[in-house]
């Protein structure tokens, strides 16, 4: 298998891959977002660069060292599904929903996150499985959100339901997290805070789920999320931050295998997932 190498998206939907990246971490790349966006566009202007199509190269996730954390209850259905699926604990989720400290929590390290066209996992422990479509931020060593990505925070919803206490089991596994397809840079925050995001399940070719919301329908804001993250700890390549889901499905689906998982955000392209059992 070749080396990973980074590349730049083109206007075409073509790839360009970047002279001499191979071994390049993101968070040397990411560490001045400005000259990081400047090399770029320098790069793009270099003649005779290999293009490629996005069927002839493997798009892996825009992750290679840093931790990727989540944050929950962060739009109003979401706290809402939460309360349905554990009512004995609803009054938790009204809680954060309302308060100051947001819920945060650790979701994946870098070398188990999928990229696009990689399966997701449904636990085969679980009755009630749902993907959490989501916006995620990409944050440098510098405590700067950088770049946005598209992210699926896979979750078993009875687990979670039975006990709050089982939110890891119910939210970390193998294949319970996806991130992509791409890594964009350069959104004002005006435009971050009015993404559009899109749902679609698939079974057997037909659509069996589909939903829409908006991160302007948020109760946090991304740079409130970012700075609760970074309160006393320090990322030295960077974290992936999760923003929360504005998209559940209602109590009566759940994710099967062979299922195909399609989100869609505005700026951010689209990543699908196919789905699959772990046990």
């Amino acid at each position: 298998m070749a080396e990973p190498r980074l590349g730049i998206l083109t206007n075409s939907r073509e790839i360009l891959p970047i002279p001499g990246s191979e071994g390049m971490a993101l968070a040397d790349l990411l560490e001045e977002p400005d000259a990081a966006i400047a090399m770029l566009s320098a790069w793009l202007e270099v003649p005779h660069m290999e293009s490629l199509s996005q069927d002839e190269i493997q798009l892996l996730p825009p992750v290679d060292m840093q931790e990727v954390w989540a944050a929950g209850v962060t739009y109003l259905r979401s706290k809402t599904a939460r309360m349905e699926e554990s009512r004995h604990a609803a009054s938790a989720y009204d809680q954060v929903y309302d308060a100051e400290r947001p819920e945060i929590f650790f979701k994946s390290m870098p070398h188990k996150v999928c990229g696009h066209g990689d399966p997701v996992g449904i636990r085969g422990d679980s009755e009630w499985n749902v993907p959490e479509p989501e916006v995620a931020l990409w944050i440098n060593r510098n405590g700067d959100i950088v770049g946005y990505t598209i992210g699926n925070d896979m979750s078993s919803r009875d687990i979670e339901g039975e006990n709050t206490l089982y939110l890891p089991q119910a939210k970390v596994y193998n294949n319970s997290c996806a991130l992509g397809p791409y890594l964009t840079l350069g959104l004002t925050p005006e435009e971050a805070a009015s993404l559009n995001v899109r749902l679609r399940i698939s079974r057997n070719g037909k659509e069996v789920f589909s939903g829409e919301t908006a991160t302007s329908q948020m109760k946090r804001t991304f740079p409130e999320l970012r700075d609760y993250l970074c309160r006393c700890q320090t990322f030295t390549d960077g974290a992936i931050l999760l923003t929360g889901t504005g998209i559940v499905p209602d109590e009566s689906f759940s994710l099967e295998e062979n299922d195909v998982v399609e989100i869609a955000v505005q700026h951010l392209g689209k990543l699908i997932n196919p789905v699959v059992e772990i046990s």
